[in-house]
Formats: structure tokens, C-alpha cells, sequence
């Protein structure tokens, strides 16, 4: 029994869709357990504490998005599946140990610069509205995240290197231990310590997330050498694709530090923002990010082989199979938000008015949301292409965007913290517009009526749905259930949340939208429990359809 368990979690996942299903099951996990850290935080603490340990996480989440995810998200997939596909499974891993080597070395030395320049960078930049012995705090909570972040390098690379062989279950499992890592800070030091006890969590997290990866990068094939080697061609390769694209990385920390910054002068304004932000990137992370993670390996491979014309295939098919799930999410966030954050965040120390400030936040968010699904994918459809400099120019652009959106909301027309998640949506529509134009010039267009009639059908039918579900919520919410119980909340989110799926997938029906039958399929397949799941979801080269 043993030995099966172990052959299903290091098993290969054959299709796009396969993997992607894989990544959202375990997603689903780490998600929910993100949102009972949240929970959990915001039954302990109160909002004024909270924003003192997600300001503590910029400036360890700027570096790590910087310095490391730029190489992983950008280049190493790629690169590491070419060396895989042309040269040897050795000279891969000789590749993996030495991007390691260089990168862990250069975190380490940032880090240890940014350890000393803390206090100057949080006072005048990350939370400059905070009281001086807030700013101290989160200075100390700052400092031993970084620690964690450190920690972090590995179980990331780790990842890379699963992804490039399309092992999905390990590496997925990597966040839910890493959330539950904060929740055993929180339980375990919270009483003793106050919110620093979470910042110990994210260190405890940070070693779970490394720990359960090392079998399976171990079985694989990867190794530790001695004594360590830095120069490789790969490497340098790897620097040349992701220079440019750690400018862009760079820009999006910085717009997400200054919309902290803004949120920093309203009291609990952070821990608004950043609630919102954490439920609406649960759609975005359950349907985007894992399908355009499962789609690099082959984009990437198509593209090594030359098969222009089944990558335009499959990342089509991939965009519309996004576009199906978030549309929907984006219209039920929307709709039930309050109910939703109240039934996440409704603790003693979560009242009535940041439950309405969050929920209002959230729905602003929630309009870019497709968008910013579907972005993940077509960035991953240049990065398959080797081409980093275009996404790094949309980004420049839709951040400097966002950036005077912000400001402009925040500081001259006097409006509330909502109005950083409108400016974020503006943002993210005009970036999904501007990648996916400049991606169809690139690789010698594609058909847009496959691409805007199924698009148009899925968004005709959330809208719909949308109207749907508002009438019978407030029905419900008003005349029979008393909303003020947990239990009572619970049932009345479940039966609005089925009634308006129930209405959409009745819609997709009556459209013949393509994507229901795929899904279908899936879960079909699922039902009978088989190991290996395989999917048809590349649409026939013949038909063109989607």
C-alpha cells in the first residue's frame, strides 16, 4: 500500500488539463488552509496588529519574487526541458545545481543587505502611516522572515525542477504544508510571542515546504556535489532570459508595495487589502496558475521542436479552459462577497465594518480577475518562446498604470482602499488585452473568432448567472435565514454558490461551449479512479474548433 501511494505521488501527469487537475486538488488544500491562517489571525489579533505582519512580508516577498521566481518563471523550465529533450538528463542536472548554487549564494547576500537596511526601508517606504512602534515591529517580524525566504530558494527550485519532469503532486503539496507551517507559528508561539509567533510559522513552513520535496528531486535523479560548481552555460543563458524580465518582476513588487503604502495610512487598511487579495487569488490560483504551470512544459517543448502550429492549438484550448472556470468565480465573488468574507474573516476582532470595507475591495478586485488568469498563461506562452522582453514591457506599462491609478484614487480623489482594487482591475484588463494582441503577432495570428466566440458565450452566461444569484441571496439572506449564525451563513453561500453554477453550466450547455464537455470528461474519469489521467482537451488541428 506503501509502495502504490508513492508510485501515485511521484507518478507523471500526461496532459495539460491532467496536471493542472492535480495542481488544483492540492491547491484547493493549500488555499484553504491560507484562508484558516487568515482566519485564524484575524480571531487572534486585531486589524491594527494583522497589518504589522503583512507588512513585515514586502520586503522578503520583493526579493523572492525578484531574485528567485524571476529565474524559475521565466527561464529554467524552458531551458531545463531543452537540455532534457536535446542533450541528457545528467547535463540537466548539472545545469539545476549550478543555477542553485549562484542563486542561493546571491539571496543570501541580498538578503544580508536588506537584514541591515531594514528600519530605514520600512519606516520611509513600506508602512510610512504606521506609529513609530508599529514601524519597530515590523522591522523584527521583517527580519525573521527573511530568514524563512532563505530557506524558501530550495523548495522553489525544487519545484522547477518537478514541473520540467511533469510531476505535479509533491510540489503541489509544498504550500499546504508551508500555510500549515504559519498556523503551527500562530497556535504554538502565538500566546507567548503575539504576532511574531506567526512569523516564526512562516520559518517552520519554509522547512516543511524543502523537507517533503527532497524525495522525489531525489528519485528523480537530482544531487547535492561538492564542491559546488557556478559556471555553466545554462546558467548564463538563464541570466540573459530572465534579465529583462526581473525589471518587470521588480515593478510589480514595487506597485504592490506602494498600493501597501497608500493602505497603510487607513487604520487595518492593509489587512483589508490584503484579505481581499488572498480570496480573490484563490480563483486565480486554482484556475490560472495551474493551468499555465501545466502548460509550459509543453509549450515549451513544442516549441523546441518546432510545432508552431500545435502551440497556438494548445494555448488556445488552455486560455478558453481558464476563461470557462474563472468567468463564473469572478461573477459569485462578486455578488457574495459579503457573505463570503464574513464567513472567512467574521472573528471577534473582524467587525462589521472591515467585513464591508474588505467585501467592497474584494468585488473591485474581482473585475480583473479573468484577466489576470489568463495573463499567467499567455506570460508562459512567451517565456515558451524564449521571449521575455515583450511581457516585461506590458508590465512596465500596466504598473506605472496601476501606480498613478492608486494615487490618483487614493490621494486626490479622497476614496477608500476599494479603490486600489479598481485600479488593479483597470490594470490587469489592459495587460490581458496588450500580452494577448502582441502573442498573436508574434506567432503568426490566430483565428480570432475561435478565440472571442467561445469567450463571448462563457462571458454572456457568467453575467446572466451573475443576475441570477443576486435576487434569490437576498431573498434568502433576508426572509429565511438568520445570518448572523455561522452555520446559517455557511448554508446560505453553499446554496447560492451551487444555484449559480447550476445556472451557468445549464448556460454553457444551451451555447454548446466546448469546455463543459472537456470538464466533464475529467470528472468522469475521476469518478472511476484511475491513476493516469488523461484528457482530450488539444482541440483536432482539422476542425480548429475550441
Amino acid at each position: 500500500m506503501v509502495k502504490n501511494l508513492f508510485s501515485l505521488l511521484y507518478s507523471r501527469q500526461t496532459s495539460i488539463l491532467s496536471g493542472a487537475f492535480i495542481m488544483m486538488a492540492t491547491m484547493i488544500l493549500a488555499k484553504v488552509l491560507g484562508l484558516v491562517r487568515d482566519r485564524l489571525l484575524a480571531h487572534t489579533f486585531p486589524p491594527d496588529r494583522i497589518d504589522i505582519f503583512w507588512a513585515a512580508f514586502r520586503i522578503p516577498d520583493f526579493i523572492f519574487q525578484v531574485v528567485i521566481l524571476g529565474a524559475l518563471s521565466v527561464a529554467f523550465i524552458p531551458v531545463f526541458t531543452e537540455h532534457l529533450e536535446n542533450k541528457s538528463k545528467e547535463e540537466a542536472f548539472e545545469l539545476s545545481r549550478a543555477l542553485l548554487n549562484v542563486f542561493s549564494s546571491a539571496f543570501i547576500v541580498v538578503t544580508l543587505v536588506m537584514f541591515i537596511f531594514t528600519q530605514p526601508i520600512i519606516t520611509s517606504v513600506v508602512a510610512p502611516g504606521f506609529t513609530a512602534a508599529k514601524q519597530a515591529q515590523v522591522v523584527d517580524l521583517t527580519r525573521i522572515i527573511l530568514f524563512g525566504q532563505v530557506i524558501l530558494v530550495f523548495g522553489a527550485f525544487f519545484i522547477g525542477i518537478s514541473h520540467s519532469f511533469q510531476r505535479f503532486i509533491v510540489p503541489s503539496l509544498a504550500p499546504v504544508l508551508y500555510n500549515l507551517g504559519i498556523i503551527l507559528g500562530i497556535f504554538i508561539f502565538g500566546k507567548e510571542f503575539g504576532i511574531r509567533g506567526a512569523a516564526y510559522g512562516v520559518v517552520i513552513g519554509a522547512l516543511l515546504h524543502v523537507l517533503v520535496q527532497l524525495p522525489l528531486v531525489w528519485s528523480l535523479g537530482f544531487r547535492f556535489r561538492f564542491p559546488p560548481r557556478f559556471i555553466h552555460s545554462g546558467v548564463k543563458e538563464i541570466v540573459k532570459l530572465m534579465s529583462m524580465r526581473t525589471f518587470g518582476l521588480a515593478a510589480e513588487q514595487i506597485n504592490e508595495t506602494v498600493g501597501a503604502s497608500l493602505a497603510s495610512w487607513v487604520s487595518g487598511g492593509i489587512t483589508y487589502l490584503t484579505y481581499a487579495q488572498h480570496l480573490q487569488v484563490v480563483p486565480i490560483g486554482l484556475f490560472g496558475a495551474t493551468l499555465a504551470q501545466a502548460a509550459l512544459p509543453v509549450l515549451s517543448s513544442e516549441k523546441a521542436r518546432g510545432r508552431i502550429e500545435e502551440f497556438k492549438i494548445t494555448l488556445l484550448t488552455t486560455l478558453h479552459q481558464i476563461l470557462f472556470l474563472a468567468l463564473p468565480a469572478t461573477a459569485i465573488l462578486i455578488v457574495i462577497r459579503i457573505p463570503v468574507v464574513r464567513l472567512i474573516f467574521g472573528a471577534s476582532q473582524f467587525d462589521w465594518e472591515a467585513t464591508v470595507l474588505t467585501g467592497a475591495t474584494l468585488a473591485f478586485l474581482s473585475i480583473g480577475l479573468s484577466a489576470q488568469a489568463i495573463s499567467l498563461l499567455l506570460v508562459r506562452g512567451f517565456y515558451a518562446l524564449k521571449d521575455t522582453k515583450t511581457p516585461v514591457f506590458v508590465s512596465l506599462f500596466v504598473v506605472a498604470l496601476n501606480i498613478i491609478l492608486s494615487i490618483y484614487f487614493i490621494t486626490f480623489l479622497k476614496l477608500g482602499v476599494w479603490s486600489i482594487g479598481l485600479a488593479n482591475s483597470i490594470s490587469a484588463i489592459v495587460s490581458g488585452v496588450l500580452l494577448f494582441w502582441t502573442l498573436h503577432i508574434k506567432v503568426g495570428k490566430f483565428d480570432l473568432k475561435q478565440v472571442l466566440f467561445p469567450f463571448l458565450k462563457m462571458l454572456m452566461a457568467a453575467i446572466i448567472m451573475g443576475v441570477a444569484i443576486y435576487v434569490p441571496i437576498k431573498l434568502l439572506d433576508q426572509v429565511i435565514f438568520d445570518t448572523t449564525k455561522t452555520i446559517n451563513l455557511l448554508v446560505l453561500t453553499g446554496i447560492s454558490s451551487m444555484f449559480a453554477l447550476s445556472v451557468y453550466v445549464v448556460l454553457v450547455g444551451f451555447l454548446k461551449v466546448r469546455e463543459l464537455k472537456t470538464y466533464a470528461d475529467l470528472i468522469r474519469r475521476v469518478t472511476k479512479f484511475q491513476n493516469k489521467l488523461k484528457s482530450e482537451e488539444i482541440i483536432p488541428p482539422e476542425t480548429g474548433t475550441v
